[in-house]
């Protein structure tokens, strides 16, 4: 991973924007196992710095690999990446956005000029990919000759879901199925990873959400790995369709969050010394991501409850606060949202014996508190 922290923490807008943009672009290569070339990160401190423009970053990388005599397949390898980071670079310091199936095809042309002859096109031919979270196993894509109206479909489904409907957990758990949804299409022969990433930062832009951080470009091959386990089902060796890999992610992305990103903790049928590490991984996380989730507010409503069931204005009485909007903004509704409360009169939200149980979660995030005291 090419660290430009040093321009990302300054003041410049301008030198930390291009900062995000070239730390963003560069980490993306690593979903194919790509690393930039030295010339590359030259060229990118140069451009950010703002000696060069992007005009001129790209024709420098063109001019670099027109120059060599001999082409190796690292040279290759090299190529491709800086090539494709260089055209990501522009991609996300630019204002605009197509929310459409020309839009995204658009990105993919854009981001594999110059390093694939069908940057672009739509692949007309079925395909299947050894994965190593899958321990060779393979996702089922979308047919070739149903590609365009799939995308077209869930960007149309996309379209019109309304985010006002949902609270903090439902669009974390939204958006992760809208796009791990449009990947598993995987509408080009190559490239499909990185051209739903800055499709999907994009996107979020669009929607006014700040995704200028580092996740994209540190954790792009968990990404990619979060995204396969969300697509992936062999029912007959027990293994089910799992989107929490990925929800992890985007929690950690638009909410804040710091929950764990660890690409062995997502192998199927793993060996029995990764699957001990698997089930400890679990146990830890079970109560300790709720914890993070969760604020002093919440604990203290956690610890009122305890095992009994309480009215609004019962819990309000025995937490000594008397302003029901104050008290149903910061404990009730953090505490459902955290999936640690329940309401027992779920129809009728307003009925006046309407009583809070606390669920399975936040019964254990109870006896870790109380162990704890």
């Amino acid at each position: 991973m090419i660290n430009f922290d040093e321009y990302i923490r300054q003041g410049d807008p301008q030198k930390r924007e291009k900062g995000y943009a070239w730390q963003t672009a560069i980490g993306l290569q690593a979903v194919d196992g790509l690393k930039p070339s030295d010339y590359l990160i030259e060229t990118a401190r140069k451009d950010i710095e703002g000696e060069i423009t992007i005009d001129e970053a790209e024709q420098l990388i063109k001019s670099y690999y027109q120059s060599k005599d001999a082409h190796t397949p690292e040279d290759a390898e090299k190529h491709e990446a800086d090539t494709a980071s260089t055209n990501i670079r522009r991609l996300l310091t630019e204002r605009t956005f197509a929310f459409t199936f020309v839009g995204l095809t658009s990105i993919h042309r854009r981001i594999f000029d110059g390093v694939f002859k069908f940057a672009g096109q739509i692949r007309d031919y079925n395909i299947t990919k050894k994965e190593w979270v899958l321990r060779g196993d393979t996702v089922l894509y979308v047919s070739a000759t149903d590609i365009r109206k799939a995308v077209e479909y869930d960007l149309e489904q996309e379209r019109q879901f309304d985010y006002s409907k949902v609270d903090r957990n439902g669009l974390v758990s939204h958006i992760a199925q809208f796009v791990s949804g449009l990947w598993q299409i995987h509408p080009f022969g190559e490239g499909n990873t990185r051209t739903t990433a800055v499709f999907t930062i994009l996107y979020l832009r669009s929607m006014g959400f700040d995704v200028t951080n580092d996740l994209f470009a540190n954790h792009s091959w968990y990404f990619r790995n979060a995204l396969v386990r969300a697509n992936y089902q062999n029912v007959q060796k027990g293994i089910m369709r799992s989107s929490e890999y990925l929800e992890r992610f985007f929690r950690n992305l638009l909410l804040g969050e710091n929950n764990e990103l660890r690409n062995r903790y997502m192998v199927v049928n793993p060996p029995e010394r990764l699957a001990t590490e698997q089930a400890q991984h679990v146990n830890r996380t079970s109560t300790d991501q709720l914890t993070v989730q969760v604020t002093e507010q919440v604990c203290a409503l956690l610890l009122t409850l305890s095992n009994e069931q309480l009215s609004l204005k019962g819990l309000m009485e025995k937490i000594g606060l008397k302003h029901r909007p104050t008290f149903v903004e910061n404990y009730i509704t953090p505490a459902l949202e955290a999936g640690v409360l329940k309401v027992l009169y779920p129809d009728k939200p307003n009925h006046p014996r309407q009583k809070y149980l606390l669920t399975e979660k936040g019964l254990a995030l109870y006896n870790e508190i109380k162990s704890k005291q």
